[in-house]
């Protein structure tokens, strides 16, 4: 009998998220049942640049059946529940939802939790600008938990959004790049976020946690969690209740 689940994972938005996922999965599983244990996990790897072109064009819908479809396969292939190493994508995850009959693993789900544990009533989320200005992740983290988001101003976001897609999915970290972030959360506190989220998984490459003038939630690690206790045996997958409003 296999000491954990098979986990699906839809990566490759960007190679470089994807990555630290399978880092940080094999280390906790690891750490959670001792060496020699790994993970048990397929990963579908998507090709960013037809998924980046889908989302320029404004094709959401086209870029949900893309998902879909590999979110499918990796069930068919045996995976017992699908995450996706992305928050922007997670725009399209009601249609991954109707394609699968396997848990679906929400990334916001998992750090609503978080930060409902931690009392936090008000955090500042970074992000791609689609995570900052579109509604799909704000709406869920304040209707199921009661937690207000606090985001950067416009051109805080266009700066947040090119470092993340012109450098960190690239794989490039540049000093000058760290220090606009922690600029940036410095202003969040300003602002009356009581922490911050790093809501693209590929911030916690850039910034460390002791660097962040806020406390961090970073979604990477805290998603990863969520996924190591289903795989090792977690029994509800649903949302945890709604949180009281602040």
């Amino acid at each position: 009998m296999s000491a954990s689940r098979l986990l699906g994972i839809l990566g490759g938005m960007s190679p470089e998220s994807t990555a630290e996922y399978y880092r940080q999965l094999n280390r906790a599983i690891g750490a959670r049942l001792g060496p020699p244990h790994s993970a048990r996990v397929l990963i579908h790897s998507i090709d960013f640049g037809e998924l980046r072109e889908l989302q320029l064009r404004d094709e959401w819908d086209a870029a949900g059946e893309l998902l879909a479809q590999a979110a499918a396969g990796l069930e068919a292939a045996g995976a017992e529940a699908i995450l996706m190493a992305s928050n922007t994508m997670h725009r399209a995850a009601a249609r991954i939802e109707e394609a699968i009959t396997v848990p679906f693993l929400h990334i916001v789900d998992a750090t609503g939790a978080a930060l409902r544990d931690a009392k936090v009533q008000r955090a500042g989320l970074l992000g791609t600008a689609y995570t900052m200005e579109l509604p799909f992740w704000r709406e869920r983290l304040e209707s199921r938990f009661g937690i207000a988001l606090v985001v950067p101003d416009a051109a805080q976001r266009t700066d947040i959004d090119r470092i993340i897609f012109d450098e960190l999915c690239a794989g490039e970290i540049r000093q000058v790049s760290r220090a606009r972030y922690v600029e940036v959360i410095a202003t969040l506190a300003q602002d009356g976020a009581a922490a911050v989220i790093f809501g693209c998984t590929e911030i916690g490459l850039l910034l460390g946690p002791s660097e962040s003038p806020l406390p961090v939630f970073d979604t990477t690690a805290i998603h990863v969690a969520a996924a190591v206790r289903f795989a090792l045996g977690a029994t509800s997958t649903a949302a945890p209740p709604r949180a009281e409003g602040p």
